[in-house]
C-alpha cells in the first residue's frame, strides 16, 4: 500500500517525525535496516529511550503507521526524509556511513517528482557534495529537474512540552527554488511555520550555529563555575541575577558536562572543495575543551569534599544521582555520568546510583548496582553527587539525609549541599 511520506532511520531524529506525521494524517511508512526497531514498533514498543512512550508507538500504529525493513516501500512515496544518524568519530568528525547507506538505498528506488529531504546533522556543503552525487548516480535522475533535494535541520528538545513539533518553526534550504516549495509545501502539513533559507549550504549552517552557541555558551558557565567557587562567589544567585535583563542576555546553567545528540560540529573539519581551505571555529575548538574538562572538574571536587571530611576517594561509597544527559528522560546520550563514574573507579571508589528512569547501567560494560532506596543509599554512602535533577528527587530531603551532597546542577536550596 503506497504511502506519502518514507521516513528513513527510526532512530531518535526519525520517530519523533513520524510521529508528527502520522498526527498530521500524512500516510507514514518508516524504514530502518535494523531489524530490532522494526520488531519493537511493530510490537508497540519504543526501540529508542527517551524518544518516544509505547502509548505513543501504538497510536502512531493505530494512525497507519507502518514500520518496515524492505527497502522496496522508498519507491512508493511522494516524499522521503532521510534521518540517518551521524555519531562523532574517533577523530571527532562526523560519521556519514549511515547517510550513505540510506541514500543509496533510496536512491535504487526513487522516482521522478519525489521530493528528498536531509535532516541528519551534517557538515555544510553535505547535501550538495555527498547526498546529491549519491542520489543521482542511483537513479538516473537529475537533482531540481526530476526530483527535488532540501536540507531541514532538526530541532527537536526532547521532554519540552512547551516548543513541540507543530509549533517549532522549520528551517528549509533546497537546491533550487522549486525544490525549497515543495519541502515547504510538506512541511507546511506538520508545523505552523516554515522558514526558507537561502540553499542547503545556509539551511546546514544554521544547525551549525544553534548547536554551537549551546555549547559555547555552556563553556561559558562552566568557567564561571570554576571561578566563582574559587573565589566564594554563588554563580547561582549570580545567574538568577543576570538573568532580569530582559535584552542582551539568555541564562545557561553549569553542570558536570554536556550530553545529548547535538555534538559541536567545526565546519572548518572539511572544506566545501579541494580548493577552499576550511576555517576552523576557535571558539568551538575552545568551548568543547572546557565543557570536557567538567567531569575531571567534578571528580576533583568530590576528591576535596572527601579529603575535608577526613576520606579517602579510594574506598569510599559514592552514590551518582541521575544517569541520563537530560531530566526527566531515559536518554543516556553521552551523559557526563559515565565518565564521572569512570575516573571514581580507577581511583577506587565503590560506585553506585540511583535513577528512576534507567533500571539497568553498566559501566565498562560492567553492571553498576542500582539503590533500591533513595534516602538509605544516601545515608549509608560517604558522598552524593547529583549529576541529573530528575523532578522526583526530592532534593530537601535528601540533603538531610545524605552524609555529604555535591550539588552540579544548582538544584538544593543555597547552603543545604555543596554546589558547583
Amino acid at each position: 500500500m503506497p504511502a506519502d511520506l518514507a521516513v528513513i532511520g527510526l532512530g531518535h531524529l526519525g520517530l519523533p517525525l513520524a510521529q508528527a506525521a502520522v498526527a498530521a494524517g500524512v500516510q507514514t511508512v518508516g524504514y530502518d535496516t535494523d531489524p530490532r526497531a522494526y520488531a519493537e514498533l511493530s510490537a508497540g514498543h519504543t526501540p529508542v529511550e527517551g524518544s518516544l512512550t509505547a502509548s505513543d508507538v501504538r497510536r502512531m500504529l493505530s494512525g497507519g503507521f507502518r514500520p518496515t525493513t524492505d527497502p522496496a516501500e522508498l519507491g512508493r512515496v511522494r516524499t522521503a526524509v532521510i534521518c540517518a544518524p551521524t555519531p562523532l568519530g574517533a577523530d571527532r568528525t562526523l560519521d556519514l556511513t549511515a547517510v550513505g547507506e540510506a541514500t543509496r538505498a533510496l536512491a535504487a528506488r526513487l522516482r521522478p517528482h519525489t521530493t528528498v529531504l536531509l535532516e541528519s546533522a551534517v557538515r555544510p556543503g553535505t547535501t550538495e557534495s555527498y547526498v546529491l552525487p549519491l542520489l543521482e548516480e542511483g537513479s538516473g535522475l537529475r537533482a531540481g529537474r526530476d526530483f527535488h533535494l532540501a536540507y531541514s535541520p532538526s530541532r527537536l528538545d526532547p521532554g519540552n512540552r512547551t516548543h513541540v513539533y507543530t509549533n517549532t518553526p522549520k528551517v528549509i534550504g533546497g537546491l533550487t527554488p522549486a525544490c525549497t516549495e515543495s519541502a515547504a509545501a510538506f512541511y507546511g502539513r506538520l508545523t505552523d511555520k516554515v522558514v526558507r533559507a537561502r540553499g542547503p549550504r545556509e539551511a546546514e549552517m544554521t544547525k551549525v550555529l544553534e548547536t554551537n552557541f549551546r555549547h559555547v555558551n555552556i563553556a561559558l558557565v562552566n568557567e564561571m563555575a570554576v571561578l566563582c567557587h574559587d573565589l566564594g562567589v554563588d554563580l547561582w544567585d549570580v545567574i538568577r541575577c543576570a538573568e532580569t535583563k530582559p535584552f542582551g542576555f539568555q541564562p545557561f546553567r553549569p553542570g558536570p558536562g554536556v550530553g545529548g545528540h547535538g555534538v559541536p560540529v567545526d565546519p572548518g573539519c572539511l572544506p566545501y572543495n579541494g580548493r577552499t581551505p576550511g576555517h576552523p571555529l576557535r571558539m568551538v575548538s575552545l568551548a568543547q575543551e572546557i565543557n570536557d574538562r567538567m567531569p575531571q572538574y567534578v571528580i576533583q571536587r568530590c576528591a576535596t569534599l572527601l579529603n575535608e571530611h577526613g576520606k579517602s576517594v579510594r574506598g569510599a561509597r559514592v552514590l551518582l544521582l541521575g544517569v541520563t544527559y537530560k531530566p526527566d528522560l531515559a536518554d543516556q546520550e553521552a551523559s557526563p555520568a559515565q565518565e564521572v563514574a569512570t575516573r571514581l573507579m580507577d581511583m577506587g571508589a565503590q560506585i553506585g546510583y540511583h535513577d528512576p528512569h534507567v533500571l539497568d547501567w553498566r559501566v565498562r560494560d560492567l553492571p553498576v548496582p542500582r539503590a533500591d532506596s533513595l534516602y538509605e543509599a544516601a545515608s549509608s554512602a560517604d558522598l552524593t553527587v547529583l549529576l541529573q535533577h530528575h523532578r522526583t528527587y526530592d532534593l530537601q530531603g535528601l540533603a538531610v539525609k545524605a552524609q555529604l551532597l555535591l550539588d552540579t546542577r544548582g538544584a538544593t536550596p543555597a547552603g543545604a549541599a555543596h554546589r558547583l
